[in-house]
C-alpha cells in the first residue's frame, strides 16, 4: 500500500486542460460542495476544494479574456484592409498592442505553471574540506542571485565543519519564476582549484551535489501522522557543540521510507517543526516525481537507445577561469564573478537551451 497519498495536483490540471466550458461547469461544482454540511465539516476538503475554486475562477477569468482578445485580433486584421487610409493607421495600431497583450498573457501563464517557492539543498560530496567550502561559496551565489531577483531565501538547516564549511545546507527561496530557473541546477557540481592549503601547488578535484525541490504543500502530499517520529534538541554549530539552551531544534523520522529532515534556525520549535515537515514533504514528493521520471526515461530509451551520460553537470576550473556546463556544452569566464550571484547569462542560457529540449519531447 503506497503510505504517500499524492494528489498529483489535481486542481491544476483542472484548470490548465479543460475548455471554458468545462471550467464554468467544475466552478459551479465546487461552488456546491463548499455549500455542503458534509465538506463544511472536514477542514482539509474545504481548503483544497477552495484552492481549486480560486484557480479555476482565475483560469475561467484569463480564458474569457483570450477568446476576447481573438476576437478583436480579428476585426483588427479585417480593418488593416479597409480602404480608408485612417482607418488602417487605427487599426494597425490597435491590432500591434492587442497582440502585445495576448503575448504577453500567454507568458504570464507559462510562467505560472512553475512553483513559486523552492527548497534547495547543497552537500560537500568528494574533496573533503575543499568541498565544503566550494559548498559554501555555491550557498553565497545563488543567495546573492536571489537577493538580486527580489527574491526572499531563509535557512532551514546548516550543517558546518572546522574549517568554516558546509558539510550541507538547505534553504527556501520564494519569488516569481524561481523554480523555472533554478531547476536546471540539481545535480554534481565539480570544482578543479588549489586549496590554500596545498604547498605542492597541486590541482585538487571536489564534487558538491544540489538539489532543487518544488516546495510540497499540505495539499500536494499527506503524510499519516502514524508515519513520523519528531525529536527536539538543542542547536548546534560546528563541531557539534550546543548554542541553544532551549531544545528548539526539530529532528523528524519518516519511519516508512527512513528519511531525517532536521530544522534548527527557526526562532522557535514550532516553527522548526513545520519548517521541518515542508522538506520532508518536499522531499518525498521528490521522489515521487524522480521515480514516475526514471520510468518515463526508460521507456523513452527502449525507444531511442542508451545515451553516454555524465554525472557531473558543471565543472568550475579555477586555474583557467572558466565553467563549463556539460549539458549544453558551452563555457563562461570571470568565474570570481559568478561566484558573487552574477550568473543571469548562464541561468538563462540553460532555460533556453534545456527547457527547449525538454519542451520537444
Amino acid at each position: 500500500m503506497d503510505i504517500i497519498r499524492i494528489r498529483e495536483l489535481v486542481s491544476f490540471f483542472c484548470a490548465h486542460h479543460m475548455n471554458l466550458d468545462e471550467l464554468i461547469k467544475r466552478k459551479a461544482e465546487l461552488s456546491d460542495l463548499l455549500g455542503s454540511p458534509e465538506v463544511l465539516r472536514d477542514p482539509q476538503k474545504v481548503k483544497e476544494f477552495s484552492m481549486e475554486f480560486v484557480r479555476i475562477d482565475k483560469e475561467i477569468t484569463a480564458q474569457e479574456r483570450i477568446i476576447d482578445l481573438e476576437k478583436r485580433i480579428a476585426d483588427a486584421q479585417v480593418l488593416t484592409q479597409s480602404d480608408d487610409e485612417e482607418m488602417r493607421i487605427m487599426a494597425a495600431s490597435e491590432l500591434k498592442n492587442l497582440t502585445r497583450e495576448r503575448e504577453d498573457m500567454q507568458k504570464k501563464k507559462n510562467n505560472e505553471d512553475f512553483p513559486q517557492s523552492i527548497i534547495m539543498e547543497i552537500r560537500a560530496a568528494a574533496g573533503g574540506d575543499e568541498a565544503s567550502l566550494f559548498a559554501k561559496e555555491l550557498f553565497t551565489m545563488y543567495s546573492r542571485f536571489a537577493e538580486k531577483k527580489g527574491w526572499k531565501t531563509s535557512l532551514v538547516d546548516e550543517s558546518k565543519n572546522d574549517v568554516g564549511g558546509y558539510k550541507e545546507v538547505v534553504f527556501e527561496v520564494d519569488g516569481e519564476d524561481v523554480y523555472r530557473l533554478l531547476r536546471w541546477e540539481s545535480g554534481v557540481h565539480r570544482v578543479q582549484r588549489t586549496p590554500e592549503t596545498e604547498k605542492m601547488g597541486r590541482i585538487h578535484t571536489s564534487t558538491v551535489s544540489v538539489a532543487v525541490m518544488p516546495k510540497a504543500k499540505e495539499v500536494d502530499l499527506e503524510i499519516k501522522p502514524q508515519d513520523i517520529k519528531v525529536e527536539f534538541f538543542r542547536s548546534s554549530g560546528p563541531g557539534g557543540q550546543n548554542v541553544n539552551k532551549v531544545e528548539t531544534a526539530v529532528r523528524v523520522y519518516h519511519l516508512p521510507t527512513g528519511l531525517i529532515v532536521t530544522s534548527q534556525n527557526g526562532r522557535s520549535q514550532q516553527q522548526n517543526r513545520e519548517k521541518a515537515m515542508e522538506l520532508l514533504r518536499s522531499r518525498l514528493l521528490d521522489a515521487k516525481l524522480q521515480q514516475e521520471a526514471n520510468r518515463l526515461a526508460a521507456e523513452r530509451r527502449e525507444l531511442i537507445g542508451t545515451g553516454d551520460r555524465s554525472e557531473k553537470i558543471r565543472t568550475y576550473n579555477f586555474p583557467q577561469d572558466r565553467i563549463t556546463d556539460h549539458r549544453v556544452k558551452e563555457s563562461w569566464h570571470n568565474i570570481p564573478v559568478f561566484m558573487q550571484g552574477e550568473i543571469d547569462s548562464l541561468i538563462e542560457t540553460l532555460d533556453a537551451q534545456l527547457g527547449q529540449q525538454k519542451t520537444s519531447r
